[in-house]
């Protein structure tokens, strides 16, 4: 037994990262590298070496850099020091110990950790040196002097400094051409994507993204090819009836893919071995500390447990109070501000007679509405720092929906105008198609353009800085020459709101949603709309692979299991395709284009209602995780609860053995 283990413990040793974190640190000119001012990197250096990292120094064009890589065995024990939580075969998540390897599911790809769990140990690793002396020591970077006090973090000084520039995530070469050929650039199926290495490589928030976009994209074949079908067969006498049959399986389809991709989500949680295990069992490992903890907590005075439960329902109340605040904030601010602006463009849309100037102003409002909802989103994030919202999970789900807000009226309240005020449904379906091709053209455009430019602009910058010192010789070219210097120049991916709360998936899943929306609530003014999203989703699966494998530098892993708030955004945008599409049906119109009210008003609001009960009905008809991930969890379930009564019994008898 032990023989095995020592053999366990020997492979996974041989096992290593390549270099995956960098540090970046200003250049030095080689006068002053070679004197006393380098005895601040060079004390960086000889620290993370003394951590067990991997260390290589790149002298490149815009400034230093330190390549970081780690043996399996170092962050194996930064993670046992860390006290990380790992999945392990029996179901339980338990604190990761290194001699006990073998009892921890391994990823997809073979590996001990996923990239997540490895970034953090980078980041305890380097962020956990600190001064372990009894007095300050002084340090030198290019003539300045500064102290390290004790038990401060050298790297956080360091960037308080102004010698440690960034610490950012590192491509791996091998891992990202392989991503390039097999998903980027494989055009062959339009919706096929390698997710358990999207998820090796980029973490669990990104691959969930990206599994969410290709199952969207394929169930929207179905509605496309219906559509489609409307557009293209003469249905006769039973033409009337098309629409609604249409509207019908829409709705159906919409609540049908939320279920089945709750089912997907599940699956893939299970299958990357992330939380898999229930909440009961943390609550059972609250249960294994000891008897004499469980006897302390209930000695407690029943005072002190009031005045706790007081503090806490005041403290939850006073949250509601601040969020119902900064929402009214946001009301106000679309119905003061951006409701004339939506008005405005509508009007002179309508009075705009050439295809051409509207197209010309159509794309107009929607750059100038790109700024102006950003400060809203700006504003947003500045509101939710003073609500009381707990952990990063809620305050992202406030941005989210506080965010929404402002695109929805942004998005729609054109497209309401024109169907409510000029009731002309041909109009209608030429200002979805407009709004529809300039909005997406523009946004890829911007999307794929905009880091370009960034990445050329600092480039630029940093070579002809380099030009004009004095260690280039004159008339020798000067060019990026490593991978990391490059990496380095390459824009972040942020949201557009800021980095505070959220990454770039942000803007990713606030387009969908808003794409989901056009098509969903006025799929009876253009039931082609969905064949143009379908062939835009294909085309932004290859153009977001090839934005985060080329144009960005490599994301920083975030734990994010599902598509969290958003789910409920899409859930939302359901029931008011519900409504607005009664609407339109109600609405019928003649051969000149204008609208009327028929009598069959009647039967349009059964439907609507019927409709809704379908909406709510048919999401329990689809359970929400696949068979063998409930089997699984049952399992799980009896296995840990065999471990805690086995623990338990332990711990009774030897309390009874001390009392004796």
């Amino acid at each position: 037994m032990g023989a095995g283990r020592e053999e366990g413990e020997g492979a996974v040793e041989e096992e290593a990262t390549g270099y995956e974190v960098g540090i970046v640190v200003p250049k030095l000119s080689r006068a002053a590298a070679a004197g006393a001012a380098e005895d601040c990197l060079a004390r960086l250096v000889r620290e993370l070496e003394g951590a067990g990292l991997l260390v290589e120094r790149v002298r490149g064009v815009p400034a230093e850099f330190i390549k970081l890589a780690a043996p399996m065995g170092t962050l194996g024990r930064a993670a046992a020091e860390m006290q990380m939580k790992k999945l392990t075969y029996i179901g339980m998540e338990l604190q990761f110990e290194w001699d006990q390897v073998a009892a921890f599911v391994r990823q997809p790809d073979g590996s001990l950790f996923s990239w997540r769990e490895r970034y953090c140990c980078f980041r305890y690793l380097i962020y956990g040196i600190v001064n372990k002396t009894n007095s300050e020591i002084t340090l030198k970077f290019d003539d300045k002097e500064f102290h390290w006090k004790q038990n401060e973090s050298l790297l956080t000084r360091l960037e308080s400094e102004g010698v440690v520039k960034l610490v950012f995530p590192l491509h791996d070469e091998i891992k990202r051409k392989q991503l390039l050929r097999n998903w980027a650039l494989n055009w062959l199926d339009f919706t096929w994507q390698p997710i358990d290495e999207i998820y090796s490589y980029f973490g669990t928030k990104i691959a969930t993204y990206f599994a969410f976009l290709g199952m969207y994209t394929r169930w929207l074949f179905f509605p496309a090819v219906f559509g489609l079908a409307t557009q293209l067969i003469d249905f006769g006498s039973l033409q009337w009836l098309v629409l609604p049959a249409f509207f019908i399986f829409v709705i159906s389809w919409a609540v049908f893919f939320l279920q089945f991709w709750k089912r997907k989500n599940s699956a893939l949680l299970a299958r990357w071995g992330i939380n898999c295990s229930l909440s009961e069992y943390k609550s059972m490992g609250n249960e294994l500390d000891s008897l004499g903890d469980a006897l302390t907590i209930e000695e407690k005075k029943f005072s002190d447990v009031s005045a706790e439960k007081r503090k806490l329902q005041r403290n939850e109340w006073f949250g509601v109070l601040l969020r119902i605040r900064n929402n009214a904030i946001i009301v106000l601010a679309i119905i003061c501000l951006q409701l004339p602006f939506e008005l405005a463009y509508a009007h002179l849309y309508e009075i705009t007679e050439t295809e051409v100037m509207r197209y010309l102003l159509t794309a107009i409002y929607l750059v100038a509405i790109q700024y102006y909802t950003r400060i809203g989103g700006k504003v947003s994030v500045n509101l939710i720092k003073y609500e009381n919202n707990q952990g990063e999970e809620s305050s992202s789900a406030s941005l989210v929906y506080k965010v929404f807000g402002l695109y929805f009226m942004q998005s729609y309240i054109g497209l309401f105008y024109h169907a409510s005020l000029y009731r002309d449904i041909l109009a209608l379906r030429q200002v979805l198609i407009q709004r529809l091709i300039v909005s997406q053209v523009l946004e890829n455009l911007i999307e794929n353009s905009i880091p370009y430019l960034k990445y050329s602009y600092k480039k630029y910058i940093a070579v002809h800085k380099k030009k004009h010192e004095r260690e280039s010789p004159s008339g020798k070219s000067v060019r990026l020459s490593t991978r990391v210097e490059k990496e380095y120049l390459k824009p972040s991916y942020t949201a557009s709101i800021g980095a505070e709360l959220e990454d770039g998936l942000f803007d990713d899943f606030l387009e969908l949603t808003l794409q989901f929306g056009m098509i969903m609530m006025f799929a009876c003014a253009f039931p082609l709309i969905f064949c143009f999203a379908a062939l835009n989703n294909a085309t932004e699966i290859r153009a977001d692979a090839l934005k985060l494998l080329v144009m960005l530098k490599r994301p920083v892993p975030r734990a994010a299991a599902t598509i969290g708030a958003w789910l409920n955004i899409f859930q939302f945008l359901v029931v008011m395709a519900i409504c607005t599409n009664c609407l339109l049906l109600v609405c019928l119109y003649d051969a000149e284009g204008n609208w009327r009210i028929e009598p069959g008003l009647a039967a349009i609001l059964i439907m609507e209602h019927a409709l809704l009960l379908i909406k709510f009905g048919f999401s329990h008809f689809v359970p929400e995780e696949p068979a063998w991930v409930k089997a699984n969890r049952v399992r799980y379930v009896a296995q840990a609860q065999n471990v805690c009564s086995k623990q338990l019994l332990k711990s009774i008898s030897k309390l009874d053995a001390k009392l004796d």
